[in-house]
């Protein structure tokens, strides 16, 4: 089964023009898109489709709707490298937690024909307050992306700003987004860089383990509002920002009219 639990680590820094850092203890599901159909059948608390204390709404993620996942996901990935990704994708995370879900991003790993190389990522971002959403893709096939190692294994992927995310954070950056995919670990770095000066990061730092009955209802009492907890700590850092002095940029359909 390639469906598992990640748990683990969320930690953003801000380096320019204050300094604010926070860190939170997560978990994710990282979800096969061929096995989710089938995935929560024989557990009571969590479906697929259908209303339950935690379950899989179609409307929650990205693309049309009335199409399937993988067919929004793979047509997305054709249309941006000219190849569909050829094996399974799988996504990370959050599902639909007592009738709540939010995802500031969603990552959709789309895997070789081998089901074990990756050929290209999808970061499918969402912003807060205005409620719109971005996908970056990014193209493991490219050349450039051998040259992209860094130190950690990481494979890093050097991009312009498209997509207004934070009223905190102007859109005149440049990221370095990293990935690295092990058997039982997971790290994403997203790099801000204004000016080639780093001006914040963030850290994903994950560890899997394996889907069971136990596992997963367990995860309903350690973590029963993960998704709230998500917005909470969105908005009071946020505050924090504002408390600090940090500048306020609206968002740019604002500034144009």
């Amino acid at each position: 089964m390639h469906s598992a639990i990640y748990k683990g680590w969320v930690s953003h820094s801000r380096y320019s023009p204050k300094k604010h850092c926070f860190k939170y203890h997560v978990f994710m599901m990282y979800l096969d898109l061929d096995e989710l159909p089938n995935l929560f059948k024989a557990i009571k608390c969590w479906s697929y489709l259908r209303r339950n204390l935690a379950w899989f709404k179609r409307e929650d993620y990205y693309g049309n709707p009335r199409h399937s996942l993988k067919n929004e996901i793979s047509e997305l990935v054709r249309n941006t490298t000219g190849h569909a990704p050829r094996g399974n994708i799988c996504m990370l995370t959050n599902m639909r937690y007592f009738g709540h879900c939010f995802n500031p991003v969603t990552f959709y790993y789309c895997f070789e024909a081998n089901g074990k190389t990756l050929q290209a990522i999808v970061t499918h971002i969402t912003n807060t307050p205005w409620g719109e959403n971005y996908a970056y893709v990014h193209d493991f096939k490219l050349e450039e992306i051998n040259k992209n190692i860094n130190s950690d294994g990481l494979s890093v992927f050097k991009l312009t700003k498209e997509f207004h995310v934070s009223p905190f954070m102007d859109m005149d950056m440049r990221y370095d987004w990293a990935f690295k995919l092990e058997k039982n670990q997971l790290l994403i770095h997203m790099k801000n860089l204004k000016n080639e000066q780093q001006v914040f990061n963030a850290n994903l730092i994950l560890e899997r383990s394996e889907i069971s009955e136990k596992a997963l209802n367990y995860l309903l009492i350690e973590y029963p509002f993960m998704t709230i907890k998500v917005v909470v700590a969105i908005y009071w850092n946020a505050l924090c920002l504002w408390l600090k002095g940090v500048p306020f940029y609206p968002h740019p359909k604002t500034e144009a009219k």
